[in-house]
């Protein structure tokens, strides 16, 4: 991750604390907020257990306005990704434009081994979170979560593909290598950058539930641990990638043949 340097003066610590907020008021911490707002709404209206979370909404009744809405909601959705690998271009002195993904780790340099920690990840954390919701769904402290929405059409399957890579590299570029970055050249120490990284991954999931907040969080704290001892993204996002295409196109494909959907 970007080190910071050994003198700081003020000005840089004002412009790395704008940068940060204005990333995070463009996407997670946006979302974080609505998040809460939401759990709130649900939790005042019924149980949480009568609840509803539904991951991926059609965006119109009409199938090829919806596909171009989708396609629009991913490309745009990853704008906020282009701006911190930016800011992290300019930190690290510009030159080549490469440098911003070789810095977080976010390329292709390490197909194999990436690869396999990512697989690893995803086999490690994915039966610990079904176990997790169907106890958040016992306990009555998480809303019945849809992975799709979306209606079957031709483009339903690879939408969803895209979509779990939108927030894969989405969630991992910013709120581990962008986050604890940044947070280390504002002089946190690494506990309280890990433990915001982690508490802030939980509090966009809030909409979903408590157990999801839990579980997230837990997760959050895994992959951190992983990208400060590996120093790379990208296992990161190859198994956030699978966990949501399991999740959505299992769903789209059995969850509905079966009438949970």
């Amino acid at each position: 991750m970007p080190d910071a340097p050994a003198v700081v003066r003020s000005g840089s610590r004002t412009r790395w604390r704008a940068q940060l907020l204005i990333v995070l008021g463009l996407s997670l911490g946006q979302s974080a907020v609505y998040s809460v707002v939401q759990l709130l709404d649900k939790a005042t209206q019924a149980p949480l257990s009568k609840g509803t979370s539904t991951l991926n909404r059609s965006l119109s009744q009409r199938e090829y306005f919806d596909l171009v809405y989708q396609l629009l909601d991913i490309v745009f959705s990853l704008v906020p990704v282009a701006l911190a690998l930016y800011f992290v271009w300019e930190a690290v002195g510009r030159g080549s434009w490469t440098r911003p993904f070789r810095r977080l780790g976010l390329d292709l340099r390490r197909p194999g081994r990436d690869a396999l920690l990512g697989v690893g990840l995803f086999l490690g954390i994915g039966i610990p979170s079904l176990g997790l919701y169907w106890l958040g769904r016992t306990l009555g402290i998480t809303t019945s979560i849809i992975p799709s929405g979306l209606d079957q059409y031709w483009w339903t399957v690879p939408v969803l593909i895209l979509s779990a890579v939108r927030h894969a590299l989405l969630e991992e570029t910013i709120v581990v290598g962008f986050l604890l970055g940044w947070l280390r050249r504002l002089g946190w120490s690494t506990t309280a950058a890990v433990a915001t990284s982690a508490i802030l991954r939980g509090s966009y999931h809030l909409y979903q539930g408590i157990g999801p907040f839990v579980g997230n969080a837990i997760m959050g704290l895994i992959f951190c641990w992983v990208y400060r001892r590996w120093g790379r993204v990208m296992p990161l996002v190859v198994a956030h990638a699978l966990l949501d295409i399991v999740a959505f196109v299992g769903f789209s494909l059995v969850g509905k043949a079966i009438g949970l959907g």
